[in-house]
């Protein structure tokens, strides 16, 4: 008599694509990453409430991790190779994925970005300056692998925080000035310059 055990495993199928970063892949495991905000990890930094980002980082050549809601980015060091990286990244996503294992534990963690303005939340540019990001700008870069947050406002300067791909991404300097700076002068004569911080 003849008995096969067939043991089931949940099934993770990752995909990758490449972002405007040449250091920079978003890699798409089909599974919810974060249930809300998002989460950047940089080499050196700690990471007390992700294992998986502690894995990723200790892989010789990965220097940053960013997480949202249903990618991830890595950003690599520029003399490394995406070819030779990508097959123990995978690894690492796999294990970690199949076992029913959350990217951030208690997504509440202070690594989750959330912007700083909370002093200006009742100011009404503020507010739209927000909602425009919210509404036009983040969608955008998040097809890229990236992610840009609102940081605060000074005598007409609005400061923006770059995430995933868009940090340190070539193009970024050219979507801060010719498109997202344009956009909000466009709607608020308030806003006279864009930076990143």
């Amino acid at each position: 008599m003849y008995i096969e055990s067939i043991s089931y495993r949940l099934f993770v199928f990752i995909q990758t694509e490449e972002t405007p970063n040449p250091e920079t892949l978003k890699f798409m495991p089909g599974v919810t990453v974060m249930v809300s905000g998002t989460a950047t990890y940089i080499s050196g930094d700690g990471c007390e409430n992700s294992q998986l980002a502690k894995k990723l980082l200790d892989t010789d050549g990965i220097r940053g991790v960013f997480f949202s809601n249903d990618f991830i980015t890595l950003t690599k060091d520029a003399d490394k190779s995406w070819e030779l990286l990508k097959p123990a990244v995978l690894s690492i996503f796999l294990d970690h994925f199949t076992a029913g294992f959350p990217a951030v534990e208690g997504e509440g963690a202070s690594k989750t970005v959330e912007g700083h303005a909370e002093d200006h939340d009742s100011d009404p540019v503020v507010q739209q300056i927000k909602e425009l990001l919210e509404t036009r700008v983040r969608p955008a870069v998040a097809q890229d692998g990236g992610d840009i947050i609102f940081h605060s406002i000074k005598d007409g300067v609005v400061y923006l925080e770059m995430h995933g791909a868009c940090a340190g991404c070539p193009s970024s300097t050219a979507t801060l000035k010719s498109g997202i700076e344009n956009m909000l002068r466009y709607y608020l004569p308030e806003v006279l310059e864009v930076r990143s911080i």
